[in-house]
């Protein structure tokens, strides 16, 4: 497995938190504990002749829990008759049939799927005008306070430390109400609507008073995304300017979350400082790089007294002193670099990321969407191709959707152009574009898009990378367009990992027989495609692995456009010159549909050409002030170590 953060546990771990923390290796283990609790209340509630009352939330957060109550649903016989529900909030203006609505989410994902009684189901009105809002919610307490109050508040937590849509601002006794949402949760529902001008500026909420009146909150966090807020909430002072950190004041309230949602928790980034801990490598290179940072001295140049005034007099006795402590970190992380990404041949590999032989090597290349690629590793990539490598690269999505509709109109109005200056079916091709530039025009916001029109998108990013694959050498026999079938729905929201999903993974892996794979390790995407391209290689692996070729094969994780791996989770650091970096450049120019303006930036506005420089020099930039060889820019890798014999 990748090599995960120590995540200090037992007494004392948790002497920085402020409110009960428990810790799950997965989100899947996590909704298990959580949806088992939510059982055993339905059922004791059944038992008494008495109805179980549930506070709901929508988002990411809660999918893996209203699958698993399903499952029980269908395989456990849990009933939900006797389950009453109020739905944490509602965007507003919005159609109950909207893709978007949460009103589709809840019965998509449990409502149509148990007994639940349809008068039991409680969802704000995202339909109402604004005269009518005050009365609607006004009623919305009451009918909490007559079902006898929640038993059980389910929420998620959003980057600005909301529950509901209680944005920052909002007070300990406020009540369900209509607000207005901040700009950051606005760009992060981006994805969702296809762009922030069609996220609605409004929503409906309960209050963070109706939250704080439940018996029982259990907040949910996945992901290493929402570490940052989860530190603010758990670690820091009440305050409205994170209406989260209110539950601290709860009598019962529990966060769940996974082991990458604990990036930021001080028992996760500098466990030594809670408790004493069992030094490995990385660690102790996590705890060194820490200190150089704080010190803001390079590694050989730490001193005994810096490791004793910043709680880290452990490793001093652990090593004797801190110079043996420094040339063991210095050598280490030395080690992580290389100019032969695919291992240089007839040279002592002892030391070296990447095994020497076989050479050359056949290397397969995963890339979510049909730009990761470059953005991501475009310079290794370039390495790879040019010391004589077998590189096949393979795109897991058409990323039909990511292009805008003006971009096709413009591609349309050239080819159009083109075909007045040929001749044979010019006429007929013409009428053709002018169609899809009238659909394109007449496209409305909540419809999925017409099949043929994403067809046309998703030829055009083929082109795309079938250009930056030429520009850096593959050629097109080389190149494989997978078109995963859990992507293809035409709209944002996707399907769940299929079989048929894994089905063409196996098949392309077995076909290629890899010596190298390099992947997305990423999870912090914000619209999710990574993580479930991800899964699809990891489900994979499974099958293939026992196959001879598959133990002789090495994975190399690389990071998407959103974030980089940290200096501590680094086993291969592959230096990029500026001419590197100008091919790396031309190769992302290559996919111009996702340039001067992608249709899903995230919060960052860079382009993600300037995004991955910005990056890649940063990267080279601390390991300069480290000590090491000052380079121009580096793209790093995190080593996956595969259990063969053992499901992953």
């Amino acid at each position: 497995m990748l090599n995960s953060n120590y995540i200090a546990r037992g007494e004392g771990a948790n002497r920085f938190e402020k409110v009960p923390v428990q810790i799950f290796k997965t989100p899947s283990e996590a909704v298990k504990a959580v949806a088992g609790e939510i059982a055993e209340l339905i059922r004791a509630r059944a038992a008494e002749g008495r109805t179980c009352v549930l506070g709901l939330a929508t988002g990411s957060s809660p999918i893996k829990l209203y699958a698993e109550l399903v499952r029980m649903h269908r395989e456990e016989g849990l009933s939900f008759r006797n389950v009453i529900t109020f739905n944490l909030d509602e965007y507003m203006p919005m159609k109950r049939e909207s893709e978007q609505s949460y009103h589709h989410f809840m019965h998509h994902h449990l409502f149509g799927q148990v007994d639940i009684l349809p008068e039991n189901i409680h969802i704000p009105d995202g339909t109402l005008q604004t005269d009518e809002v005050e009365a609607f919610c006004a009623a919305y307490e009451r009918a909490i306070e007559e079902a006898g109050g929640i038993d059980i508040q389910i929420l998620g937590i959003g980057r600005t430390g909301h529950i509901g849509f209680n944005e920052p601002g909002s007070s300990l006794t406020s009540k369900t109400r209509m607000v207005y949402l901040d700009d950051l949760t606005v760009k992060d529902a981006a994805g969702d609507f296809g762009g922030r001008d069609k996220v609605p500026p409004r929503a409906i909420t309960m209050g963070v008073g109706t939250i704080m009146k439940a018996r029982k909150v259990i907040l949910m966090a996945w992901g290493e995304k929402k570490s940052p807020i989860l530190r603010e909430t758990i670690e820091g002072s009440v305050s409205d300017s994170v209406p989260a950190t209110f539950l601290q004041l709860h009598p019962n309230a529990q966060f769940v979350i996974d082991e990458s949602a604990t990036e930021e928790l001080t028992r996760a980034k500098r466990p030594w400082l809670v408790c004493n801990v069992e030094w490995n490598d990385k660690l102790i290179r996590k705890a060194v790089i820490w200190l150089c940072q704080k010190v803001q001295k390079p590694i050989l140049k730490v001193e005994n007294k810096d490791y004793m005034e910043n709680g880290m007099a452990d490793l001093i006795k652990t090593f004797g002193s801190a110079n043996k402590v420094n040339i063991r970190v210095f050598n280490d992380l030395q080690h992580t670099i290389t100019g032969w990404p695919g291992g240089k041949p007839n040279a002592d590999d002892s030391t070296r990321p990447e095994r020497a032989l076989p050479y050359p090597k056949r290397i397969l290349i995963f890339s979510p969407h049909p730009d990761d690629d470059v953005i991501s590793m475009g310079g290794t990539f370039a390495r790879l191709v040019e010391q004589g490598h077998e590189v096949h690269v393979a795109y897991q999505t058409s990323g039909s959707i990511a292009v805008l509709d003006e971009y096709l109109y413009q591609q349309m109005d050239i080819a159009c152009s083109f075909t007045r200056l040929s001749a044979g079916d010019e006429k007929r091709m013409e009428e053709v574009f002018a169609r899809i530039k009238q659909e394109i025009l007449e496209q409305q916001q909540d419809k999925a898009e017409p099949c043929h029109l994403l067809k046309y998108k998703a030829a055009l990013r083929r082109a795309e990378a079938r250009g930056a694959d030429r520009y850096l050498g593959v050629p097109e026999e080389r190149v494989h367009f997978l078109n995963l079938p859990f992507y293809e729905t035409g709209t944002v929201k996707k399907k769940p990992l299929g079989q048929e999903d894994v089905d063409i993974i196996v098949r392309l892996l077995r076909e290629v027989q890899p010596h190298q794979i390099y992947a997305a390790g990423d999870l912090a995407d914000p619209h999710g495609t990574h993580g479930v391209c991800l899964d699809a290689i990891l489900r994979a692996y499974n099958v293939v692995d026992g196959d001879d070729w598959f133990k002789a094969c090495n994975t190399w994780w690389y990071r998407g456009a959103w974030m980089e791996w940290e200096i501590e989770k680094v086993d291969m650091a592959v230096p990029i010159s500026p001419a590197e970096l100008a091919i790396k450049r031309k190769a992302i120019y290559k996919h111009g549909s996702q340039n001067n303006g992608p249709a899903f930036p995230g919060d960052d506005p860079r382009e993600f050409w300037q995004r991955a420089e910005d990056r890649n020099r940063n990267t080279a930039d601390i390991y300069n002030r480290l000590g090491m060889a000052e380079y121009e820019a580096m793209e790093v890798f995190a080593k996956y170590e595969h259990k063969h014999g053992n499901k992953l």
